[in-house]
Protein backbone atom coordinates (compact mmCIF):
# COMPACT_ATOMS: atom_id res chain seq x y z
CA UNK A 1 0.00 0.00 0.00
CA UNK A 2 1.35 3.22 -0.48
CA UNK A 3 2.05 5.70 1.99
CA UNK A 4 1.81 9.65 1.68
CA UNK A 5 5.42 9.93 2.26
CA UNK A 6 5.57 7.56 -1.01
CA UNK A 7 3.36 9.41 -3.22
CA UNK A 8 5.10 12.58 -2.45
CA UNK A 9 8.31 11.13 -3.18
CA UNK A 10 6.78 10.19 -6.35
CA UNK A 11 7.45 12.82 -9.30
CA UNK A 12 4.53 14.45 -10.73
CA UNK A 13 3.90 13.41 -14.30
CA UNK A 14 3.56 16.74 -16.79
CA UNK A 15 -0.06 16.70 -18.11
CA UNK A 16 -1.08 18.59 -21.24
CA UNK A 17 -3.78 21.32 -20.53
CA UNK A 18 -7.36 20.92 -21.59
CA UNK A 19 -9.19 22.95 -24.25
CA UNK A 20 -11.03 24.71 -22.04
CA UNK A 21 -7.86 26.09 -20.53
CA UNK A 22 -5.56 26.32 -24.00
CA UNK A 23 -8.41 28.22 -25.06
CA UNK A 24 -8.75 30.58 -22.94
CA UNK A 25 -5.44 31.19 -22.33
CA UNK A 26 -5.82 32.42 -25.73
CA UNK A 27 -8.58 34.79 -24.75
CA UNK A 28 -6.02 36.50 -22.49
CA UNK A 29 -2.99 36.18 -25.04
CA UNK A 30 -5.21 37.73 -27.66
CA UNK A 31 -6.15 40.59 -25.10
CA UNK A 32 -2.83 41.31 -24.33
CA UNK A 33 -2.06 41.61 -28.08
CA UNK A 34 -4.69 44.42 -28.91
CA UNK A 35 -2.06 46.27 -26.75
CA UNK A 36 0.49 45.69 -29.18
CA UNK A 37 -0.40 44.24 -32.70
CA UNK A 38 -1.70 47.82 -34.49
CA UNK A 39 -5.61 47.99 -34.87
CA UNK A 40 -6.90 48.18 -38.31
CA UNK A 41 -9.70 47.77 -40.71
CA UNK A 42 -10.63 46.79 -44.02
CA UNK A 43 -13.63 48.09 -46.22
CA UNK A 44 -15.99 45.06 -46.81
CA UNK A 45 -18.35 44.47 -49.70
CA UNK A 46 -21.24 42.50 -50.02
CA UNK A 47 -20.72 38.68 -51.09
CA UNK A 48 -24.26 37.93 -52.54
CA UNK A 49 -22.93 34.00 -53.18
CA UNK A 50 -21.63 34.16 -49.05
CA UNK A 51 -25.00 36.48 -47.94
CA UNK A 52 -22.18 38.30 -46.13
CA UNK A 53 -19.47 41.17 -46.41
CA UNK A 54 -16.18 40.29 -47.08
CA UNK A 55 -12.68 42.24 -47.09
CA UNK A 56 -11.75 43.34 -50.39
CA UNK A 57 -8.14 42.93 -50.69
CA UNK A 58 -5.78 46.37 -51.18
CA UNK A 59 -7.91 48.24 -48.80
CA UNK A 60 -6.69 47.47 -45.11
CA UNK A 61 -5.93 51.05 -43.01
CA UNK A 62 -5.04 51.33 -39.76
CA UNK A 63 -7.75 52.63 -37.12
CA UNK A 64 -7.78 53.85 -33.35
CA UNK A 65 -6.75 51.11 -31.24
CA UNK A 66 -9.02 49.73 -28.40
CA UNK A 67 -7.01 47.34 -26.13
CA UNK A 68 -8.83 44.60 -24.23
CA UNK A 69 -9.23 44.73 -20.43
CA UNK A 70 -9.42 42.10 -17.88
CA UNK A 71 -13.44 42.88 -17.66
CA UNK A 72 -13.28 42.24 -21.53
CA UNK A 73 -11.26 38.70 -20.86
CA UNK A 74 -14.16 37.56 -18.77
CA UNK A 75 -16.71 38.65 -20.68
CA UNK A 76 -15.57 37.19 -24.09
CA UNK A 77 -16.65 33.36 -23.21
CA UNK A 78 -20.12 34.91 -22.89
CA UNK A 79 -19.90 37.02 -25.85
CA UNK A 80 -18.98 33.65 -27.37
CA UNK A 81 -22.60 32.47 -26.87
CA UNK A 82 -24.29 35.34 -26.99
CA UNK A 83 -23.45 39.32 -26.70
CA UNK A 84 -25.28 40.90 -23.76
CA UNK A 85 -23.70 44.05 -24.58
CA UNK A 86 -25.04 43.91 -28.77
CA UNK A 87 -28.10 41.77 -28.28
CA UNK A 88 -26.29 39.29 -30.92
CA UNK A 89 -25.86 35.68 -30.61
CA UNK A 90 -22.57 34.28 -31.53
CA UNK A 91 -22.95 30.70 -31.06
CA UNK A 92 -25.79 29.78 -28.99
CA UNK A 93 -27.63 28.45 -31.98
CA UNK A 94 -24.92 25.81 -33.13
CA UNK A 95 -24.26 25.26 -28.92
CA UNK A 96 -27.73 24.39 -28.88
CA UNK A 97 -28.26 21.97 -31.78
CA UNK A 98 -24.57 20.21 -30.62
CA UNK A 99 -26.10 19.61 -27.09
CA UNK A 100 -29.84 18.04 -28.71
CA UNK A 101 -27.58 15.90 -31.02
CA UNK A 102 -25.97 14.66 -28.04
CA UNK A 103 -29.22 14.42 -26.48
CA UNK A 104 -30.58 12.01 -29.63
CA UNK A 105 -27.32 10.06 -29.66
CA UNK A 106 -27.90 9.16 -25.65
CA UNK A 107 -31.57 8.35 -26.69
CA UNK A 108 -29.96 6.02 -29.71
CA UNK A 109 -26.86 3.93 -27.56
CA UNK A 110 -29.27 3.59 -24.27
CA UNK A 111 -31.49 0.58 -26.72
CA UNK A 112 -28.21 -0.76 -27.39
CA UNK A 113 -29.14 -1.01 -30.85
CA UNK A 114 -25.63 0.23 -32.14
CA UNK A 115 -23.68 -2.76 -29.85
CA UNK A 116 -26.33 -4.80 -30.86
CA UNK A 117 -25.77 -4.30 -34.67
CA UNK A 118 -22.10 -4.39 -34.45
CA UNK A 119 -22.30 -8.18 -32.41
CA UNK A 120 -24.75 -9.30 -35.25
CA UNK A 121 -21.99 -8.24 -38.01
CA UNK A 122 -19.16 -10.26 -35.96
CA UNK A 123 -21.31 -13.33 -35.56
CA UNK A 124 -22.53 -13.29 -39.61
CA UNK A 125 -18.71 -12.95 -40.41
CA UNK A 126 -17.85 -15.51 -37.53
CA UNK A 127 -15.27 -18.12 -39.25
CA UNK A 128 -14.64 -14.60 -41.69
CA UNK A 129 -12.88 -12.47 -39.42
CA UNK A 130 -10.95 -11.01 -42.05
CA UNK A 131 -13.86 -9.63 -44.10
CA UNK A 132 -14.48 -8.07 -40.43
CA UNK A 133 -12.26 -5.67 -40.70
CA UNK A 134 -13.55 -3.79 -43.73
CA UNK A 135 -17.43 -4.04 -42.68
CA UNK A 136 -16.35 -2.32 -39.11
CA UNK A 137 -14.51 0.02 -40.31
CA UNK A 138 -16.92 1.47 -42.45
CA UNK A 139 -19.50 1.51 -39.93
CA UNK A 140 -17.04 3.38 -37.33
CA UNK A 141 -16.05 5.29 -40.55
CA UNK A 142 -19.77 6.07 -40.90
CA UNK A 143 -20.41 7.65 -37.12
CA UNK A 144 -17.04 9.87 -37.32
CA UNK A 145 -18.55 11.41 -40.87
CA UNK A 146 -21.64 11.73 -39.44
CA UNK A 147 -21.65 12.95 -36.19
CA UNK A 148 -18.09 12.85 -35.11
CA UNK A 149 -17.93 9.59 -33.56
CA UNK A 150 -14.79 9.77 -30.97
CA UNK A 151 -15.81 8.78 -27.58
CA UNK A 152 -18.43 6.75 -28.02
CA UNK A 153 -16.10 4.33 -29.33
CA UNK A 154 -14.89 2.87 -26.47
CA UNK A 155 -17.50 0.83 -25.48
CA UNK A 156 -16.39 -1.14 -28.29
CA UNK A 157 -13.19 -2.58 -27.18
CA UNK A 158 -14.21 -4.59 -24.69
CA UNK A 159 -16.34 -6.08 -26.81
CA UNK A 160 -14.09 -6.66 -30.75
CA UNK A 161 -10.83 -7.02 -28.63
CA UNK A 162 -11.81 -10.75 -27.45
CA UNK A 163 -12.50 -11.74 -30.87
CA UNK A 164 -10.13 -10.51 -32.64
CA UNK A 165 -7.41 -12.41 -30.68
CA UNK A 166 -9.62 -15.17 -30.16
CA UNK A 167 -9.80 -15.15 -34.77
CA UNK A 168 -6.09 -15.68 -34.23
CA UNK A 169 -4.97 -11.58 -34.25
CA UNK A 170 -3.59 -9.13 -31.85
CA UNK A 171 -5.03 -6.39 -29.61
CA UNK A 172 -3.26 -4.17 -32.50
CA UNK A 173 -5.83 -5.17 -34.92
CA UNK A 174 -8.86 -4.82 -33.18
CA UNK A 175 -7.64 -1.12 -31.79
CA UNK A 176 -6.59 0.14 -35.09
CA UNK A 177 -10.17 -1.02 -36.53
CA UNK A 178 -12.12 1.17 -33.91
CA UNK A 179 -9.96 4.30 -33.49
CA UNK A 180 -8.58 4.02 -37.23
CA UNK A 181 -12.57 3.41 -38.35
CA UNK A 182 -13.61 6.64 -37.05
CA UNK A 183 -11.12 8.34 -37.39
CA UNK A 184 -10.42 8.02 -41.01
CA UNK A 185 -14.55 8.98 -40.61
CA UNK A 186 -13.64 12.34 -38.96
CA UNK A 187 -11.00 13.10 -40.84
CA UNK A 188 -13.18 12.87 -44.20
CA UNK A 189 -16.29 14.54 -42.45
CA UNK A 190 -19.54 14.94 -44.63
CA UNK A 191 -22.11 16.04 -42.25
CA UNK A 192 -20.27 15.92 -38.83
CA UNK A 193 -21.58 19.21 -36.62
CA UNK A 194 -18.35 19.02 -34.81
CA UNK A 195 -16.30 19.57 -37.89
CA UNK A 196 -17.36 20.01 -40.94
CA UNK A 197 -20.92 22.15 -40.05
CA UNK A 198 -18.99 24.39 -37.47
CA UNK A 199 -16.43 24.61 -39.69
CA UNK A 200 -18.17 26.00 -42.44
CA UNK A 201 -20.55 28.10 -40.36
CA UNK A 202 -17.68 29.95 -38.96
CA UNK A 203 -15.62 30.27 -42.06
CA UNK A 204 -18.89 32.16 -43.83
CA UNK A 205 -20.10 28.82 -45.99
CA UNK A 206 -22.71 26.13 -46.44
CA UNK A 207 -21.16 23.31 -44.97
CA UNK A 208 -22.71 21.08 -48.30
CA UNK A 209 -19.96 23.30 -50.41
CA UNK A 210 -17.05 20.80 -51.15
CA UNK A 211 -18.71 17.97 -50.39
CA UNK A 212 -17.40 15.68 -53.41
CA UNK A 213 -13.94 16.47 -52.27
CA UNK A 214 -14.50 15.28 -49.13
CA UNK A 215 -16.53 12.30 -49.86
CA UNK A 216 -13.29 11.56 -52.46
CA UNK A 217 -11.06 11.94 -49.44
CA UNK A 218 -12.40 9.98 -47.25
CA UNK A 219 -12.79 7.02 -49.87
CA UNK A 220 -9.13 7.03 -50.63
CA UNK A 221 -7.98 7.03 -46.79
CA UNK A 222 -10.72 4.83 -45.55
CA UNK A 223 -9.74 2.62 -48.06
CA UNK A 224 -5.90 2.88 -47.29
CA UNK A 225 -6.38 2.36 -43.51
CA UNK A 226 -8.77 -0.90 -44.44
CA UNK A 227 -5.84 -2.72 -46.58
CA UNK A 228 -3.16 -1.16 -43.74
CA UNK A 229 -5.37 -2.88 -40.81
CA UNK A 230 -6.02 -5.74 -43.61
CA UNK A 231 -2.09 -6.31 -44.19
CA UNK A 232 -1.23 -6.05 -40.78
CA UNK A 233 -3.83 -8.30 -39.25
CA UNK A 234 -2.75 -11.40 -42.03
CA UNK A 235 0.68 -11.03 -40.48
CA UNK A 236 -0.03 -11.45 -37.30
CA UNK A 237 -2.20 -14.51 -37.87
CA UNK A 238 0.67 -15.96 -40.06
CA UNK A 239 3.21 -15.32 -37.32
CA UNK A 240 2.17 -13.92 -34.27
CA UNK A 241 5.74 -12.84 -33.20
CA UNK A 242 5.81 -10.04 -35.89
CA UNK A 243 2.88 -8.48 -33.59
CA UNK A 244 3.82 -5.28 -32.28
CA UNK A 245 2.60 -6.62 -28.71
CA UNK A 246 3.72 -9.77 -28.93
CA UNK A 247 5.46 -10.19 -25.92
CA UNK A 248 1.88 -9.19 -24.45
CA UNK A 249 0.36 -11.93 -26.15
CA UNK A 250 0.00 -14.32 -23.47
CA UNK A 251 -1.13 -11.68 -20.63
CA UNK A 252 -3.73 -10.10 -23.03
CA UNK A 253 -5.27 -14.01 -24.01
CA UNK A 254 -6.08 -14.71 -20.22
CA UNK A 255 -7.28 -11.02 -19.49
CA UNK A 256 -9.63 -10.58 -22.81
CA UNK A 257 -10.64 -14.55 -23.95
CA UNK A 258 -11.39 -14.85 -19.78
CA UNK A 259 -14.40 -11.88 -20.07
CA UNK A 260 -15.11 -12.96 -23.36
CA UNK A 261 -16.35 -16.33 -22.84
CA UNK A 262 -18.15 -15.19 -20.04
CA UNK A 263 -20.03 -12.32 -21.76
CA UNK A 264 -23.51 -13.27 -23.14
CA UNK A 265 -23.81 -11.48 -26.79
CA UNK A 266 -26.39 -8.84 -27.15
CA UNK A 267 -29.07 -9.94 -29.43
CA UNK A 268 -30.24 -8.46 -32.82
CA UNK A 269 -33.72 -7.79 -32.84
CA UNK A 270 -36.64 -6.24 -35.16
CA UNK A 271 -36.57 -3.02 -32.63
CA UNK A 272 -32.91 -2.57 -33.06
CA UNK A 273 -33.27 -2.62 -36.61
CA UNK A 274 -35.90 -0.06 -36.57
CA UNK A 275 -34.02 2.07 -34.38
CA UNK A 276 -30.49 2.35 -36.86
CA UNK A 277 -32.90 2.60 -39.72
CA UNK A 278 -34.24 6.18 -38.05
CA UNK A 279 -30.71 6.76 -36.93
CA UNK A 280 -29.75 6.47 -40.46
CA UNK A 281 -32.86 8.21 -41.92
CA UNK A 282 -32.42 11.08 -39.55
CA UNK A 283 -29.00 12.30 -41.22
CA UNK A 284 -30.48 11.59 -45.14
CA UNK A 285 -33.69 14.33 -44.03
CA UNK A 286 -31.20 16.20 -42.12
CA UNK A 287 -28.93 16.62 -45.47
CA UNK A 288 -32.35 16.58 -48.14
CA UNK A 289 -33.32 19.38 -45.40
CA UNK A 290 -30.18 21.94 -46.00
CA UNK A 291 -29.99 21.03 -50.13
CA UNK A 292 -33.88 21.29 -51.02
CA UNK A 293 -35.39 23.16 -47.68
CA UNK A 294 -33.13 25.78 -46.62
CA UNK A 295 -33.15 24.54 -43.10
CA UNK A 296 -30.11 25.44 -41.04
CA UNK A 297 -29.40 25.12 -37.02
CA UNK A 298 -32.94 25.80 -35.93
CA UNK A 299 -34.47 23.32 -38.04
CA UNK A 300 -31.71 20.55 -37.42
CA UNK A 301 -31.97 20.93 -33.79
CA UNK A 302 -35.49 20.30 -34.22
CA UNK A 303 -35.65 17.34 -36.36
CA UNK A 304 -33.18 15.69 -33.78
CA UNK A 305 -35.36 16.15 -31.02
CA UNK A 306 -38.60 15.09 -33.19
CA UNK A 307 -36.04 11.54 -33.72
CA UNK A 308 -35.30 10.94 -30.41
CA UNK A 309 -39.05 11.42 -29.03
CA UNK A 310 -39.55 9.03 -32.18
CA UNK A 311 -36.87 6.44 -31.22
CA UNK A 312 -38.54 7.09 -27.63
CA UNK A 313 -41.88 5.86 -28.52
CA UNK A 314 -41.12 2.87 -30.17
CA UNK A 315 -38.18 1.69 -27.36
CA UNK A 316 -40.25 2.93 -25.06
CA UNK A 317 -37.77 2.85 -22.36
CA UNK A 318 -40.36 4.63 -19.99
CA UNK A 319 -40.53 8.23 -19.44
CA UNK A 320 -38.36 8.69 -17.18
CA UNK A 321 -35.57 6.02 -18.49
CA UNK A 322 -36.40 8.43 -21.98
CA UNK A 323 -35.59 11.83 -20.41
CA UNK A 324 -32.21 9.95 -18.53
CA UNK A 325 -30.61 8.70 -21.76
CA UNK A 326 -31.68 12.21 -23.26
CA UNK A 327 -30.01 14.58 -20.49
CA UNK A 328 -27.33 11.97 -20.19
CA UNK A 329 -26.58 12.32 -23.85
CA UNK A 330 -26.94 16.47 -23.62
CA UNK A 331 -24.21 16.29 -20.61
CA UNK A 332 -21.61 14.76 -22.47
CA UNK A 333 -21.92 17.22 -24.84
CA UNK A 334 -22.02 19.97 -22.56
CA UNK A 335 -18.39 20.57 -22.58
CA UNK A 336 -18.07 20.56 -26.94
CA UNK A 337 -20.60 23.90 -26.34
CA UNK A 338 -19.07 25.61 -24.35
CA UNK A 339 -15.66 25.14 -26.41
CA UNK A 340 -17.61 26.59 -29.34
CA UNK A 341 -18.35 29.72 -27.24
CA UNK A 342 -15.14 29.74 -25.49
CA UNK A 343 -13.58 29.68 -29.01
CA UNK A 344 -15.38 32.24 -30.04
CA UNK A 345 -14.60 34.85 -27.32
CA UNK A 346 -11.28 34.67 -28.92
CA UNK A 347 -12.63 35.80 -31.86
CA UNK A 348 -15.18 38.13 -29.93
CA UNK A 349 -11.90 39.58 -28.52
CA UNK A 350 -9.92 40.30 -31.67
CA UNK A 351 -12.72 41.62 -32.95
CA UNK A 352 -13.73 44.29 -30.61
CA UNK A 353 -9.62 45.03 -29.78
CA UNK A 354 -9.61 45.63 -34.02
CA UNK A 355 -6.60 43.30 -34.55
CA UNK A 356 -8.76 41.00 -36.67
CA UNK A 357 -8.26 42.71 -39.60
CA UNK A 358 -4.05 43.43 -38.68
CA UNK A 359 -3.76 39.73 -38.74
CA UNK A 360 -5.73 39.09 -41.62
CA UNK A 361 -3.64 41.75 -43.22
CA UNK A 362 -0.76 39.90 -42.60
CA UNK A 363 -1.96 36.58 -43.54
CA UNK A 364 -2.68 38.31 -47.09
CA UNK A 365 0.86 39.73 -47.41
CA UNK A 366 2.53 36.65 -46.45
CA UNK A 367 0.40 34.37 -48.84
CA UNK A 368 0.49 37.35 -51.75
CA UNK A 369 3.11 35.71 -53.83
CA UNK A 370 1.71 31.94 -53.53
CA UNK A 371 0.40 29.81 -56.12
CA UNK A 372 -2.74 28.50 -55.45
CA UNK A 373 -1.84 25.23 -54.62
CA UNK A 374 1.14 26.00 -52.27
CA UNK A 375 -1.39 28.31 -50.73
CA UNK A 376 -4.10 25.46 -49.36
CA UNK A 377 -0.99 23.05 -48.64
CA UNK A 378 0.48 25.95 -46.39
CA UNK A 379 -2.79 25.93 -44.39
CA UNK A 380 -2.78 21.92 -44.33
CA UNK A 381 0.46 21.80 -42.32
CA UNK A 382 -0.55 25.38 -40.31
CA UNK A 383 -3.78 23.10 -39.06
CA UNK A 384 -1.59 20.32 -38.16
CA UNK A 385 0.55 22.61 -35.74
CA UNK A 386 -2.45 24.09 -34.02
CA UNK A 387 -4.17 20.64 -33.79
CA UNK A 388 -1.83 19.33 -31.46
CA UNK A 389 -2.44 22.47 -29.33
CA UNK A 390 -6.10 22.08 -29.52
CA UNK A 391 -7.36 18.31 -30.49
CA UNK A 392 -11.04 19.66 -30.45
CA UNK A 393 -12.37 19.63 -33.50
CA UNK A 394 -15.14 22.46 -32.54
CA UNK A 395 -12.51 24.28 -30.95
CA UNK A 396 -10.01 24.24 -33.60
CA UNK A 397 -12.78 25.61 -36.25
CA UNK A 398 -14.23 28.60 -34.65
CA UNK A 399 -10.79 29.32 -33.55
CA UNK A 400 -9.22 29.45 -37.12
CA UNK A 401 -11.72 29.32 -39.74
CA UNK A 402 -12.91 33.15 -39.19
CA UNK A 403 -9.28 34.08 -40.07
CA UNK A 404 -8.30 31.43 -42.34
CA UNK A 405 -11.49 31.84 -44.43
CA UNK A 406 -11.39 35.22 -45.73
CA UNK A 407 -7.23 34.55 -46.24
CA UNK A 408 -8.73 31.91 -49.03
CA UNK A 409 -10.36 35.04 -50.71
CA UNK A 410 -7.43 37.08 -51.30
CA UNK A 411 -5.46 33.62 -52.27
CA UNK A 412 -7.94 32.77 -54.72
CA UNK A 413 -8.96 29.86 -53.19
CA UNK A 414 -12.31 28.39 -52.14
CA UNK A 415 -13.43 28.65 -48.92
CA UNK A 416 -14.59 25.40 -48.12
CA UNK A 417 -11.26 23.63 -49.38
CA UNK A 418 -9.77 25.59 -46.34
CA UNK A 419 -12.37 24.05 -44.30
CA UNK A 420 -11.38 20.34 -46.10
CA UNK A 421 -7.87 21.58 -45.32
CA UNK A 422 -8.76 21.94 -41.83
CA UNK A 423 -10.75 19.23 -40.76
CA UNK A 424 -7.98 16.72 -42.70
CA UNK A 425 -5.12 17.98 -40.75
CA UNK A 426 -7.33 17.97 -37.14
CA UNK A 427 -8.47 14.31 -37.97
CA UNK A 428 -4.89 12.90 -38.89
CA UNK A 429 -3.68 14.18 -35.85
CA UNK A 430 -5.85 12.87 -33.84
CA UNK A 431 -4.93 9.64 -34.86
CA UNK A 432 -1.84 9.66 -32.30
CA UNK A 433 -2.82 12.83 -30.68
CA UNK A 434 -1.74 12.67 -27.10
CA UNK A 435 -3.56 15.18 -25.87
CA UNK A 436 -6.72 13.37 -27.29
CA UNK A 437 -8.44 11.55 -24.50
CA UNK A 438 -10.08 9.18 -26.63
CA UNK A 439 -6.63 8.12 -28.34
CA UNK A 440 -5.18 7.50 -24.89
CA UNK A 441 -8.20 5.69 -23.19
CA UNK A 442 -8.51 3.20 -26.38
CA UNK A 443 -4.72 2.14 -26.13
CA UNK A 444 -5.04 1.64 -21.94
CA UNK A 445 -8.00 -0.38 -23.02
CA UNK A 446 -6.13 -2.23 -25.35
CA UNK A 447 -3.28 -2.69 -23.25
CA UNK A 448 -1.22 -0.90 -26.71
CA UNK A 449 1.78 1.25 -25.32
CA UNK A 450 2.12 4.88 -26.90
CA UNK A 451 5.04 3.90 -28.29
CA UNK A 452 4.10 1.31 -30.18
CA UNK A 453 0.91 2.73 -31.78
CA UNK A 454 2.96 5.21 -33.12
CA UNK A 455 5.19 2.80 -34.50
CA UNK A 456 2.50 1.12 -36.21
CA UNK A 457 1.14 4.34 -37.28
CA UNK A 458 3.69 6.41 -39.02
CA UNK A 459 4.11 4.64 -42.30
CA UNK A 460 0.04 4.82 -42.89
CA UNK A 461 0.21 8.49 -41.42
CA UNK A 462 2.92 9.19 -44.32
CA UNK A 463 -0.10 7.30 -46.96
CA UNK A 464 -2.80 9.72 -45.69
CA UNK A 465 -0.56 12.98 -46.20
CA UNK A 466 0.11 12.01 -49.64
CA UNK A 467 -3.28 11.20 -50.27
CA UNK A 468 -5.13 14.52 -48.27
CA UNK A 469 -2.13 16.90 -49.90
CA UNK A 470 -2.78 15.02 -53.41
CA UNK A 471 -6.40 15.80 -53.27
CA UNK A 472 -6.03 19.33 -51.95
CA UNK A 473 -3.33 19.98 -54.95
CA UNK A 474 -5.67 18.72 -57.32
CA UNK A 475 -9.44 20.49 -55.81
CA UNK A 476 -6.86 23.96 -56.24
CA UNK A 477 -6.10 23.60 -59.56
CA UNK A 478 -9.89 23.03 -60.78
Amino acid sequence: MATASDELAEPKRFRFPTAFTILFGLIILVAALTWIIPAGQYQRVMNEALGREVPIAGTYTEVEPNPQGIFDVLMAPIAGIYNPVTNEANAIDVALFVMILGGFIGVITSTGAITAGISKAMITLKGREKWMIPVLMGLFAFGGTTYGMAEETLAFYVLLIPIMIAAGYDAMTAVAIILLGAGVGVLGSTVNAFATVIASDAAGVPFTTGMTLRLVILALCWLACVLYVMRYAERVRVDPSRSYVYDLKEENEQHFLAAYRTEQQPEFTTLHKIVLAIFGLTFVVMIWGVLFAGWWMGEMTALFLTSAIIVGLIARPGEKEFVDSFINGVRDLVGVALIIGLARGIVVVMDAGRITDTILHWAEVSVGGLSEVVFINVIYWIEVLMSFFVPSSSGLAVLSMPIMGPVADFANVGRDLVVTAYQSANGIVNLINPTFAVVMGALAIGRVPYERWIAFMWPLLLILTVIIMACLSVAALI
